[in-house]
């Protein structure tokens, strides 16, 4: 039976396969541990799924832990989260106390894993503090930041950056995220998985069924935002968009998404969102389990259109997922967005929902440049947002972090 590591070279051809491989074998008997807050839902999740997997079958000693946490803990990084996007609000002190607390004790209840790790992967605002409670570890440690930094509200800023200044290194999806810190800083956008079950190949019947399962309409223009029901995700603005083209085109609208374990703000604005729409037939509002990967897929690929009109976003790994499927995207001009969406040519950046509006239209009426767009789209993924690649730079910065002390790293 073919190995995880021969399908992909089936897709990415034997040279990206041979260089994962060369590249293992520099790290062997190393322990490398990653830590994050959910196994559900989210793109740090979904990148953690196939990555640790192709880890271990390329050699590599990999741990993936999740860190536990209440209510409360999860409200003060829900809080950090939107306030470190740009959202001004002085998280209350009990709150930021509840969080040192709770990290102190998944510390604890992991000392024995993290003090021995050649190599720890702390993924984002959640886990960040455990650090302080790690004074004898012996490996190095990385933070490793998916969301969009770049103008951050100070106060919030400043309190966990007194953490993170502790690491050996840090990781980030784009240069504009990055914030100031005493220690080596990398660039690594992420991608997604072709061989998952939200981007392999579906048959026509598989597609028959997801029309029949939504009660859509094949003959009429399907436009799709797939994504949790998050704020700087601006569901509302889709609608308004998808409003003024019903004005003269018909066309049925898909808000498809999940919830995540660390995200209590998900049920108040899917209910808004519910509200919104009120009773028209043509928009579908579907919340879905964070792991109907199958379905995403179907929904994604029988749309002519994807949208993801964040107003504030790390990268979006819905958008690479749809470029894949050879869509055009008409996306939020804002953070890893526009690393993906080459405007005029995988798709479109907007700001408003009008801006957005506009292009549909256009789209629409030029089947050829959608048809274009889309081909361009998915060849753009295969040269730069496969799992591949990001595989291939986090071994290169493992390496490279390990070897610190060394002027020239040779790579033979």
């Amino acid at each position: 039976m073919a190995t995880l590591l021969d399908q992909y070279e089936e897709i990415t051809g034997t040279d990206v396969i041979d260089q994962l491989r060369q590249l293992a074998k520099l790290l062997g008997g190393k322990r490398i541990i990653h830590i994050n807050s959910t196994k559900a839902g989210g793109g740090v999740a979904e990148i953690l799924h196939r990555i640790i997997p192709l880890k271990k079958e390329l050699g590599i000693d990999t741990v993936w832990e999740t860190i536990t946490g209440d209510a409360d803990f999860f409200q003060c990084t829900k809080l950090m989260h939107n306030t470190l996007q740009g959202n001004r609000f002085d998280i209350p002190d009990y709150l930021l106390r509840h969080y040192e607390a709770v990290n102190r004790e998944n510390a604890e209840r992991l000392r024995g894993l993290l003090e021995e790790a050649d190599v720890v992967f702390i993924h984002d605002p959640q886990p960040a503090a455990m650090i302080e409670s790690m004074p004898a570890r012996k490996g190095k440690w990385i933070w490793r930041c998916h969301i969009d930094v770049s103008s951050p509200y100070r106060p919030v800023w400043k309190y966990l950056r007194d953490f993170v200044r502790g690491y050996d290194a840090s990781v980030w999806s784009l240069s504009e995220f990055a914030q100031r810190l005493p220690h080596p800083m990398y660039l690594i956008p992420p991608s997604i998985d072709p061989l998952s079950d939200k981007n392999i190949e579906l048959s026509p019947e598989e597609l028959g069924k997801t029309y029949a399962r939504w009660d859509l309409d094949p003959q009429r223009p399907i436009i799709t935002q797939i994504s949790r029901f998050d704020r700087f995700k601006d569901p509302l603005g889709v609608i308004r968009a998808y409003r003024l083209v019903k004005e003269f085109t018909p066309v049925q609208l898909i808000l498809a998404g999940g919830g995540a374990t660390d995200d209590p703000e998900g049920e108040e604005v899917f209910n808004e969102v519910k509200t919104s729409a009120g009773d028209d037939p043509d928009v579908h509002i579907l919340l879905l389990p964070p792991d109907d990967n199958l379905t995403i897929n179907a929904l994604q690929r029988i749309s002519d259109i994807i949208l993801q009109k964040s107003t504030r976003e790390g990268f979006g790994l819905t958008v690479t997922e749809a470029l894949w499927k050879g869509k055009p995207v008409i996306g939020g001009d804002t953070g890893g967005i526009r690393l993906q969406v080459v405007n005029h040519h995988t798709g479109f950046l907007v700001n408003t929902p009008e801006g957005a509006a506009l292009r549909i239209r256009y789209l629409l009426k030029r089947r050829e440049k959608l048809e274009e767009m889309g081909q361009k789209a998915r060849e753009f993924v295969r040269e730069n947002f496969l799992i591949t690649r990001h595989l291939r730079e986090y071994l290169t910065l493992i390496f490279a972090v390990a070897n610190e002390t060394q002027d020239r790293i040779e790579l033979l």
